[in-house]
């Protein structure tokens, strides 16, 4: 009987208009972590290979082990080089995320490197890999670009004043906001809740609904992503494993072992946490 992929998170996102979609990072390459994070009832889960130790065979061990829950799985590679793309969507990942994209003609390239010729430039393997569950799935090469869905990240300055013209290219699915590179690069290091900040995402918004695509962003303060839904965005992500393990370590500590613990920091704003 032939096998069937689960729905992309394109897909997620217009079955779940106008709720917003929300999401949770895997940072620790652990497949316990992933294990307990996909069966939280988190709608989606963030496979992360840019700011974690997480590699082609970690990231497949992640999505083999979230496939067993009702969550929706998505790889941030860490660079849009189209090999490294290729070989993400060989594993199975249906549902690319790719950072620091600053143009439309960024943009475009990046479509190529997810479909097929004569479209795209995605090298063909799919009898040799998990993507097609090894040409288990039907027409699998006809009809990929109806199982891979393409999100990018804009996270400067300059990426937001083009903001509409990236959502407007064909084939990408939805931009994705990231407050913290984009403090820093308008010289406001750390400072992801700056009103300036702040109304730079909200240009972005703007500019991304305008192309009629979905608009998302990292948040892990819940009144700050709450706002950040209230303003339009359909996709957040509001936690992450590894954050989430620190946090709750360190206010066991605090209260059961305070002499014994380090000291923390001056504490930021919980908005103003790194957040990827």
């Amino acid at each position: 009987m032939p096998l069937r992929l689960i729905p992309t998170l394109r897909d997620a996102l217009a079955a779940a208009s106008p709720r917003a979609l929300t999401g949770i990072w895997v940072c620790s390459g652990s497949t316990v972590n992933a294990e307990i994070v996909a069966g939280s009832g988190t709608d989606w889960v963030m496979i992360d290979m840019e700011h974690a130790a997480q590699g082609l065979e970690t990231v497949l061990q992640l999505l083999q082990t979230v496939a067993a829950h009702p969550v929706t799985p998505v790889v941030r590679v860490p660079i849009g080089d189209p090999v490294l793309i290729k070989q993400v969507l060989d594993l199975g990942a249906q549902n690319l995320l790719v950072p620091m994209v600053s143009s439309a003609a960024q943009a475009a390239s990046l479509v190529e490197a997810v479909r097929y010729p004569p479209r795209g430039i995605r090298g063909v393997g799919s009898a040799l890999a998990r993507s097609a569950r090894w040409n288990r799935i039907d027409d699998y090469l006809v009809n990929a670009d109806e199982h891979v869905s393409l999100f990018v990240q804009v996270e400067t300055a300059d990426a937001v004043d083009a903001a509409g013209e990236i959502a407007a290219v064909d084939g990408i699915d939805g931009v994705f906001v990231g407050p913290a590179d984009l403090a820093a690069s308008m010289d406001l290091l750390g400072q992801q809740t700056h009103p300036d900040v702040v109304a730079a995402v909200h240009r972005a918004f703007g500019a991304v609904r305008a192309a009629s695509k979905p608009v998302g962003v990292n948040a892990f303060d819940p009144a700050v992503a709450q706002a950040y839904i209230d303003a339009g965005a359909t996709f957040v992500l509001v936690g992450a494993d590894v954050a989430l393990l620190a946090r709750a370590t360190e206010s066991l500590a605090a209260r059961f072992a305070p002499t014994s613990a380090p000291a923390a920091p001056a504490a930021p704003s919980s908005g103003d946490r790194p957040s990827y």
